[in-house]
């Protein structure tokens, strides 16, 4: 799928203000450590959203993944949440790209996200699926499931 029709799509889905339903962040819950969890419950909703499907296609394309490797599935996105742009906000970062600060953490949310699951302790296997450096076989499962 192109990148315009991915940003499409994620900008649709961005716009519907529903919660994270109570089962998936059971699910959730259940992969992630406490303290991955609690900062996964710090990003937008709708990238909570995002995340929870994601992961649910990531295991779909990778049945045997293990919950570090859900993980990375479920935290792709968790630097974003740095930068605190909204909806609208993102878009302009995408069109116009990293002219100021916080566009410029929008744009680096990937290294930010290692950044902070480092600080946890996170597992290399999840930081290396949030930066983007982990094997090509986890990449490109990653990158199918994102592919929305």
């Amino acid at each position: 799928m192109s990148k315009a029709v991915h940003l499409a799509k994620r900008f649709v889905l961005s716009l519907v203000p529903s919660q994270v339903e109570e089962i998936e962040r059971q699910w959730v819950h259940s992969v992630l450590s406490l303290d991955e969890f609690d900062l996964w419950n710090k990003m937008m909703v709708q990238d909570r959203r995002h995340s929870v499907l994601v992961g649910r296609r990531f295991v779909k394309y990778r049945p045997t993944a293990s919950h570090v490797e859900i993980a990375g599935a479920l935290l792709h996105d968790v630097g974003k949440s740095a930068s605190r742009l909204g909806t609208l906000a993102r878009v302009f970062a995408t069109l116009v790209g990293p002219r100021t600060k916080r566009l410029r953490q929008y744009h680096n949310h990937e290294n930010i996200g290692a950044e902070m699951l480092r600080s946890i302790g996170s597992d290399e296997i999840t930081i290396s699926m949030v930066e983007g450096s982990c094997v090509s076989g986890l990449k490109d499962a990653l990158d199918r499931a994102d592919d929305i």
